[in-house]
């Protein structure tokens, strides 16, 4: 078991991780207004799982094969980037309507919420990295299996992030009325999400491999 100190500062970090705007917030903001709050609660957790999922891979070592294999790494980077560009060609296509505006997306339901959170996240190879860099600084061998303080300081950074996050949704919720009887900040929204997209796709494929 980590000490509490660790605990602590282990959880300060991950707060600070969290209110950082990416991708996960961005589509979280995007369907909680688009299709509402409990829409976007299931998207949560979708992105929840994702966490866990790379989270049970950094904590068995397999994610450490993913950060030496060069090609790896930037065929699943080259993934995540692809997948913004489209999302962000759907916010600025012609005639498309505000990713921030009540029913600007189709109405999906609970399953396919569940697996667009679950692949907003996957498709974040920065996660991996995340786990890996940082869970190392705050393990210390002579309190235990290195397994179990992995685990647990995974479960905090999730839970500090599902917490905030589901705060973030149940407030973006309200911004639908405001842009409902205002079409000229939908339009502006949608430009500015539609760029903001676009600018962490170019972002993650040029980044450089650490």
């Amino acid at each position: 078991m980590p000490e509490l100190s660790h605990l602590s500062a282990f959880a300060l970090l991950a707060l600070g991780m969290v209110l950082a705007p990416g991708p996960n917030m961005v589509y979280l903001v995007s369907r909680s207004v688009s299709q509402g709050p409990r829409a976007g609660l299931v998207s949560l957790a979708g992105v929840a799982t994702g966490f866990l999922a790379y989270l049970l891979c950094a904590a068995l070592g397999i994610t450490a094969l993913l950060m030496t294999v060069p090609y790896a790494y930037d065929a699943l980077r080259a993934a995540g980037a692809a997948y913004l560009l489209w999302l962000a060609w759907q916010a600025l296509r012609p005639g498309a309507r505000s990713p921030l505006q009540v029913r600007a997306l189709p109405a999906d339901g609970p399953r396919r919420l569940f697996l667009m959170g679950l692949l907003t996240n996957l498709l974040n190879p920065k996660i991996a990295v995340l786990y890996l860099s940082l869970l190392p600084q705050f393990i210390d061998p002579s309190r235990g299996p290195v397994l179990g303080q992995s685990l647990v300081l995974g479960g905090v950074q999730i839970a500090v992030s599902v917490m905030v996050n589901a705060a973030i949704v149940l407030g973006a919720g309200r911004v639908a009325a405001f842009l409902g009887g205002r079409p000229s900040w939908a339009r502006l929204q949608r430009w500015l999400m539609g760029t903001v997209l676009a600018a962490l796709a170019v972002r993650m494929a040029t980044e450089a491999r650490r």
